[in-house]
């Protein structure tokens, strides 16, 4: 489980500063620090680089993607206790307990990196040593991840201005503890090996359809299956069924077995979280994005294309920054007419393109120098700061 481009030497290693990639939860999130482990790893020979999930299939999986990157000098690890895998119904195991159950293990690490919030408990655990380090996992608009857990962490990456200014702005981060680096997963995509599309056996546009988990913004429990029947009884578009990985996680057999009756239909491609739906193999595959509250809308629009909202909260979302990406293509507060929503949505999208441009300008700060790279940097530059 070792992915290595040189011996390891305990001589060689022992006075080196060690970091952890910390994965905890579901696959997708590799795909927002996994690039920078590897840039540090390559570039960084006087630290040592290790990744540690909670589940062999997740290490697994990161094995995988660093053998199709070319290898580098990382040591995979599976964090304990076996037992409490069992856990997770089918998904993760419980991110709180098994943070309690290794803290003394991470506390070892000079810098622990991390895609989601919720290891901001190590500080509550006592665990004071490691540089903490969020990476964020999406760049969207929902308030959620604009929290108290920020401050927790000693360095904060920021896709863009648009979410420096805002944690900043709001209180929850300080300036000189958030780095703007970019999107590292821009840079993990574009190294890789794109994925087959979907192939369908009737030509026409092709709609993304990426409900999002949150029960209470998601279109999926009021109006998901009727979307599905609505494209199931078009003889005009194509669609990619690809929710938010965490929505269908921990769904039962009954549950999955619902979507049987689309597996043959000519027009319709469902996938409830295999890996395609993590690497933006869709939003590069599709012509249109129809959803929610998701921050894919965000990775689907780094080549403009026409986008469709579905309001089934009946959210007041105007002059809302969590909504802000519903400025982006039109929104529906019925699902009613479907079909002619989806054909609108791609004879206006002329007059959406501008504001999908500046969008994607404030979310994403593009430079010359790769994401990763600029991560990575930071990272190294806030341990020797602590020294």
């Amino acid at each position: 489980m070792v992915a290595s481009a040189r011996a390891w030497s305990p001589v060689a290693d022992v006075a080196k500063k060690r970091v952890c990639f910390l994965y905890i939860a579901q696959h997708h999130q590799v795909w927002h620090s996994l690039s920078v482990a590897v840039a540090m790893a390559r570039g960084w020979p006087d630290l040592k680089v290790e990744i540690a999930a909670t589940t062999q299939e997740l290490l697994d999986y990161v094995s995988g993607l660093l053998a199709e990157l070319g290898g580098a000098p990382i040591t995979l690890v599976l964090l304990p206790p076996g037992w409490m895998r069992r856990l997770g119904g089918g998904g993760a195991p419980p991110k709180a307990p098994m943070l309690i159950a290794n803290a003394m293990r991470l506390g070892l690490y000079d810098a622990v990196i991390t895609p989601e919030r919720t290891t901001a408990l190590l500080r509550k655990l006592g665990v004071r040593h490691p540089v903490l380090v969020y990476t964020q996992h999406g760049a969207g608009d929902r308030e959620g991840p604009f929290e108290p857990r920020l401050r927790v962490f000693d360095l904060v990456m920021a896709a863009g201005p648009k979410q420096r200014d805002r944690m900043v702005g709001e209180g929850w981060v300080k300036p000189e503890n958030c780095a703007m680096v970019g999107y590292p997963k821009f840079d993990l995509v574009d190294a890789l090996p794109q994925r087959a599309a979907p192939r369908f056996e009737k030509p026409g546009p092709v709609a993304l359809y990426n409900p999002h988990f949150h029960p209470e913004l998601s279109s999926w429990p009021k109006w998901g299956w009727r979307v599905l029947e609505a494209f199931a009884a078009s003889d005009r578009h194509n669609l990619i069924f690809s929710p938010h990985i965490r929505l269908f996680e921990t769904a039962s057999a009954e549950e999955r077995a619902a979507f049987q009756r689309f597996a043959e239909h000519p027009r319709i491609h469902v996938d409830l979280g295999g890996p395609a739906a993590a690497d933006m193999t869709y939003t590069r595959a599709a012509d249109l994005y129809l959803g929610d509250v998701s921050s894919q809308v965000y990775e689907f629009l780094r080549t403009p294309k026409p986008c469709l909202f579905l309001n089934a909260s009946g959210a007041d979302w105007r002059g809302d920054p969590s909504f802000h990406h519903w400025l982006f293509g039109p929104v529906l507060d019925d699902v009613e007419h479907l079909s002619d929503a989806v054909d609108r949505a791609f004879a206006t999208q002329a007059d959406f393109r501008p504001i999908q441009v500046k969008g994607i300008a404030e979310t994403f700060d593009v430079t010359d120098e790769p994401s990763s790279l600029r991560a990575a940097r930071a990272i190294a530059e806030r341990l020797e700061w602590r020294a």
